[in-house]
């Protein structure tokens, strides 16, 4: 069994074994398994039933991981975004006053036409024209972000007031201190090279949180699913094709097509997928799973799905192939039925382990050319902007625009690929149309 695995996934090829893949599948699931209980609360905001909308959260990523693992050979997991699960509760569903199924409705369509571009390798074209500058910029600032959510999640970040928008968390609480300590231990491990180092850093802040009462084991380990009926197959089709709604479809689609670019590329420049090129080989097949998975997500009842920036942390635990994705995949199959031992572990237990994670992925920063403005000003701006927004799409779509409008002021509009001056005019148009409130 062993030897098929490693021929099936190309593990010698990738610098891998069957172990590092199992520690960083079980380490990214960890640090992504609370999208089964937040995916639901926050699309409840906008009516969907939450027992249907966790099923379908996690039919979602059961469908795109395993599509992206035995297909496209890639140690990235797939699920809803989150982001764009919130614009569409909050914004056009409260705000705007849509209804949940025409949302859905633009979800199928904007996934129809991402598996249209990919087989087209109108994405590819897209992908390639990206600058190393920007490449570059997309993992520091991608691991900028996965570092300050960490410290979010861990206490040590919090929200501020009108003039100071953040703060310092209360470090004298047990769970602040906790994820301190658990911080500390992770990096003391990755420092003496522990396999599995991640992994054993989260499992041991889980029971240390249960054994302190910062956190609570759950009463009912297991149990059979909800029914998702309610949701199943309600996508709106003609309602998010009206002209009216035209600003949103194109939002939702500008949205899941820069975040699957950005995290594709800064997880993979992580885990040194990338070629001399700076490309990562055979992209289209990890296009074309994230863009199965968006189609698949509407039709079941839940928002835009794609590749997750939590796959860095199994990267970091040495995952390199598809059969990380894989195991991530059985384990939100097993979910299903253990929902809320799954959704237990606490955030002072992966917190740690992303704030980790994000700094390491920082490291391409010293490779962007700061002696050169219309390189430096643009990723710069992709860097601030996805923390500061806590919105990658938001940073990335701000240096589409920037970079070659900085070039053509420079006289070197030469340097600018036509696929770059597409991804900038979409750029510009989602944030002409982006429905701010």
């Amino acid at each position: 069994m062993g030897e098929w695995l490693e021929r099936f996934f190309k593990l010698r090829e990738l610098g891998t074994t069957c172990q590092r893949e199992m520690i960083g599948g079980f380490t990214t699931f960890a640090t992504m398994s609370y999208i089964i209980a937040v995916n639901p609360a926050v699309l409840s905001a906008a009516g969907i039933p939450p027992g249907p909308s966790m099923v379908a959260t996690v039919l979602t990523a059961v469908f795109g991981t395993l599509v992206m693992g035995l297909y496209a050979n890639r140690p990235f997991a797939v699920a809803p975004y989150m982001g764009e699960n919130a614009f569409i509760a909050y914004t056009v569903v409260r705000m705007l006053g849509y209804r949940w199924q025409t949302a859905l409705g633009a979800v199928v369509l904007a996934g129809v036409l991402f598996c249209i571009l990919t087989v087209a390798r109108v994405r590819q074209w897209l992908v390639e024209a990206i600058p190393s500058g920007l490449r570059y910029s997309f993992a520091a600032g991608i691991g900028l972000f996965v570092a300050f959510a960490g410290l979010n999640e861990m206490g040590i970040v919090t929200a501020g007031a009108a003039g100071a928008p953040v703060r310092i968390g209360q470090l004298r609480s047990p769970a602040a201190m906790l994820s301190v300590g658990c911080f500390l231990l992770i990096s003391i491990l990755t420092l003496w090279r522990v396999p599995g180092a991640i992994l054993l850093g989260i499992v041991a802040g889980t029971l240390a949180a249960y054994g302190l009462g910062v956190a609570h084991p759950p009463r009912l380990w297991f149990g059979l699913p909800p029914d998702p009926r309610p949701i199943l197959l309600s996508a709106d089709l003609r309602g998010a094709l009206s002209w009216g709604f035209f600003g949103i479809l194109l939002t939702i689609f500008v949205m899941a097509l820069i975040d699957t670019l950005g995290t594709l590329v800064g997880v993979s420049e992580r885990a040194g997928l990338l070629d001399e090129r700076g490309h990562l080989p055979q992209i289209e097949r990890a296009m074309l799973a994230d863009a199965l998975a968006t189609t698949f997500a509407g039709l079941v009842g839940t928002t835009t799905a794609g590749a997750y920036v939590e796959s860095a942390a199994g990267v970091g635990a040495g995952a390199r192939s598809g059969l990380s994705s894989v195991v991530v995949a059985s384990l939100f199959s097993a979910s299903l039925f253990c929902a809320p031992f799954v959704t237990s572990i606490p955030a002072s237990a992966y917190g740690p382990a992303l704030a980790l994670v994000g700094m390491l992925m920082v490291a391409p920063v010293v490779r962007i050319d700061f002696a050169d403005f219309t390189e430096s000003v643009p990723a710069l701006t992709v860097i601030a902007l996805m923390s500061f927004t806590y919105n990658i799409a938001i940073g990335i779509t701000a240096g589409f625009v920037l970079y070659p409008a900085f070039k053509f002021a420079a006289g070197r509009y030469r340097e600018v690929r036509p696929g770059l001056w597409a991804l900038g005019s979409l750029s510009a148009l989602f944030f002409i149309f982006y429905p701010y409130r």
